[in-house]
């Protein structure tokens, strides 16, 4: 199922993509250039900011701000305290960023649904609900070897992933068990 969503993500994001490549394609949109002039206090006139889509060639205070705040004989002086710059973006490339982030936090989630409500409800049907009380049972401090070799043997025998980690972890435990003994051994003959 997740590798069905996973394909599923890939191909919008594919398909966006597409699409975006054909918006590329056009000319320059116009929101993707623009000339921005940052103009300092001048005389009783507060300082601006000033946001234009204009050419490269013609950034500068003259064609940018407008209305001029100065009068005539001011805005040589004026215009010189101004600071102007082209700036250029891609919004293409932007947009398929945003996309790809969207896709793979997308992918995460759907991952994330699946580990905690369809992997413990195909486990239950695997395995039955029985069997896992009873595995608990059988790994309890009371009797820690009874069972074990059983348990070992059905792991064995089971050939999918879910089988395989149930197996490594109930050799791990009992392992652990194994350890514990021989400490608990060692402690009472030191003692």
């Amino acid at each position: 199922m997740a590798a069905r969503c996973g394909g599923w993500a890939l191909f919008c994001s594919l398909l966006a993509l597409a699409a975006l490549a054909g918006l590329g394609a056009e000319a320059k949109n116009s929101e993707d250039v623009r000339c921005k002039c940052i103009c300092p206090p001048y005389k009783d006139h507060s300082g601006n900011i000033y946001n234009k889509n204009v050419s490269q060639k013609d950034c500068d205070c003259l064609h940018v701000v407008e209305p001029m705040p100065v009068p005539g004989p001011d805005v040589e002086a004026y215009c010189l305290r101004c600071e102007c710059k082209y700036e250029e973006r891609s919004s293409v490339t932007i947009k398929v960023t945003i996309i790809i982030y969207l896709s793979i936090l997308g992918l995460l989630l759907l991952y994330m649904v699946y580990l905690t409500l369809v992997e413990p409800i195909l486990k239950r049907r695997l395995f039955g609900h029985s069997q896992l009380i009873q595995s608990d049972e059988d790994i309890g401090d009371h009797q820690p070897f009874a069972n074990a070799h059983d348990v070992l043997a059905r792991s064995r025998s089971r050939a999918n992933v879910l089988n395989k980690v149930e197996y490594a972890q109930q050799r791990w435990k009992l392992q652990v068990q194994e350890q514990r003994k021989s400490v608990f051994d060692r402690h009472v003959v030191l003692s």
